[in-house]
């Protein structure tokens, strides 16, 4: 279980109780050690979630107080679902629904208030069709991630196909374009691939070592001003 995860079912198992709960039976609960607890309520303390208790007593949260999320202005709470609809829309099939599922976990905790403001937000990203919809972005954001050579048959200005292997460094949005940000082996040099233009691709099964001379920062250094992507 990830720890943010356990966080908020830590937080939500004691949202609501009249009496305090035991460490031991949020380790239960949890699935994890004692010391994990220990740790975890801790942290939450230190954060300015109001915790009552201590080791060998048990925990509950403060009377007449709630959880983080009382913590978002409403502004901030309109910023977390105006993003998650631009992610849902722009950002792949897996980041979007990872979006939506975080923003629930949000809303579950929220008071209704808040709850009802999220809601009421006017700015929208439709999900039509488009190119993040297909499953490119999601294989391509693998890629960066996994380290994975790519061989793409790639498609310049004026419609010429070259085969280019590349070592994909990361993905950059423009506000209506993506590129793939890449070392190109064919141009022993760093280039940026617009998706649009990527007529197949696929993995070599090779997985690249990324060093100093050809890594992420060096491509970043390279392209500190923006500029088209090439070919």
């Amino acid at each position: 279980m990830r720890r943010a995860d356990r966080l908020f079912l830590l937080i939500h198992a004691l949202r609501g109780r009249r009496s305090a709960i035991t460490a031991q039976r949020l380790a239960e609960t949890l699935e994890v050690s004692l010391r994990t607890v220990y740790r975890d309520v801790a942290d939450l303390q230190r954060s300015g979630v109001p915790i009552e208790g201590e080791a060998g007593v048990g925990y509950m949260l403060r009377k007449g107080s709630d959880i983080p999320p009382l913590m978002f202005t409403p502004d901030e709470l309109e910023a977390l679902v105006v993003g998650t609809r631009f992610v849902r829309a722009f950002g792949g099939v897996r980041l979007g629904r990872e979006a939506a599922a975080a923003l629930l976990k949000i809303e579950a905790v929220l008071p209704p208030e808040l709850r009802e403001r999220s809601q009421r937000t006017r700015i929208f990203a439709p999900q039509v069709d488009r190119l993040e919809n297909s499953g490119l972005i999601d294989d391509l954001h693998a890629a960066v991630t996994g380290a994975q050579v790519l061989r793409l048959d790639y498609s310049d200005n004026d419609g010429r196909t070259t085969q280019r292997d590349i070592e994909p460094l990361c993905l950059a949005f423009w506000g209506g374009s993506w590129t793939l940000g890449a070392w190109c082996r064919l141009r022993c040099d760093f280039r940026n691939f617009r998706p649009d233009r990527i007529v197949g691709y696929a993995p070599t099964g090779e997985i690249f070592v990324e060093v100093r001379e050809r890594g992420l920062e060096a491509y970043l250094r390279a392209v500190s001003a923006p500029r088209d992507a090439q070919g």
